[in-house]
C-alpha cells in the first residue's frame, strides 16, 4: 500500500514531535518524579542518604537490595547517565530530598562518551559543582572514586584504564582540599592492571553481587565518617 503525501507528512510530523518531546527531558528529570513526591510526604528524613549515580548505582538496588532495606538510603542512579545530566537533576533528585549525606559516584560514562566527548577536567568540574551545591545546602558530601575498567565492551579503545586513575586522583585531591569524604572503591576492586577484578563483575565495568557486597562496608564507613564531620 502506497501512502499519499498527506499521510507521509502526518507520519513525519508525529515522528518529529516524539523526537522533540524525548529530547526535552535530556537529563531524565521525570524519571524519579513519583518516587520523589512520595518521599516528600514521608514523616521522617532522619539521616537520609542519597546515592547519586548511573547504572553502577541503580544496579546496587537490583543485585544487593538488602543493603537499602530498613535504612534511610535513597537510590537515585540512572543507567547510562553522565555528570552533566546528573548536575541538571541534582536539585530535584538530591537537594529537595533534604538528605544528611549524598554519595556521588559518576564519571565512567563521560569517559565512554555517552553524551559526547568530555575531558577529565570537564568531568571533574561537574562533580565539583554537585559537591558544592550539596555543601551549600548543608548536605555532607561523599565523593567516590570511579570503579576500575580496563576497556568498555560497548566502545573499545578509549583507554579508561589510564583515564579513570587520573580522574580519581583529581577527585581525591579535590576532596582533601574541601574536607569532603573520599570513598576509594578503585583500590579495593582493581585487578592490579586498572581493570575490574573478574570475580567482581562479568563485563569488566559493572559489579555483580559480590562486587556490591565488597562496596557496602566501604560505603557505610564513608557515610559514618561524613555524618561525624563537623
Amino acid at each position: 500500500m502506497i501512502l499519499n503525501n498527506s499521510r507521509i507528512l502526518l507520519v513525519i510530523c508525529l515522528f518529529c514531535t516524539y523526537s522533540i518531546l524525548s529530547a526535552q527531558d535530556w537529563a531524565q528529570l521525570g524519571h524519579f518524579n513519583a518516587a520523589n513526591n512520595e518521599l516528600s510526604n514521608a514523616k521522617t528524613i532522619e539521616n537520609r542518604v542519597v546515592f547519586m549515580g548511573n547504572s553502577i548505582t541503580i544496579g546496587w538496588s537490583h543485585h544487593q537490595p538488602e543493603f537499602f532495606e530498613g535504612k534511610p538510603y535513597v537510590n537515585r542512579g540512572i543507567s547510562g547517565q553522565t555528570t552533566p545530566q546528573m548536575l541538571v537533576r541534582f536539585r530535584q533528585d538530591v537537594i529537595d530530598l533534604k538528605p544528611k549525606v549524598v554519595v556521588i559516584l559518576a564519571g565512567t560514562n563521560d569517559i565512554a562518551g555517552n553524551t559526547g566527548p568530555s575531558t577529565l577536567e570537564m568531568i571533574a568540574d561537574n562533580l565539583m559543582s554537585m559537591a558544592e551545591l550539596a555543601d551549600a545546602n548543608s548536605i555532607k558530601v561523599v565523593l567516590c572514586s570511579v570503579l576500575p575498567a580496563f576497556d568498555y565492551p560497548w566502545r573499545k579503545g578509549l583507554k579508561p584504564n589510564e583515564k579513570i586513575p587520573a580522574l580519581n586522583n583529581m577527585i581525591k585531591a579535590y576532596s582533601e582540599l574541601k574536607g569532603f569524604v573520599y570513598l576509594d572503591y578503585f583500590s579495593a576492586m582493581t585487578d592490579g592492571k586498572n581493570g575490574l577484578r573478574q570475580d567482581l563483575g562479568s563485563d569488566g565495568v559493572h559489579p555483580n553481587k559480590k562486587g556490591y557486597e565488597l562496596m557496602a562496608p566501604l560505603a557505610e564507613k564513608a557515610i559514618a565518617h561524613a555524618l561525624n564531620n563537623k
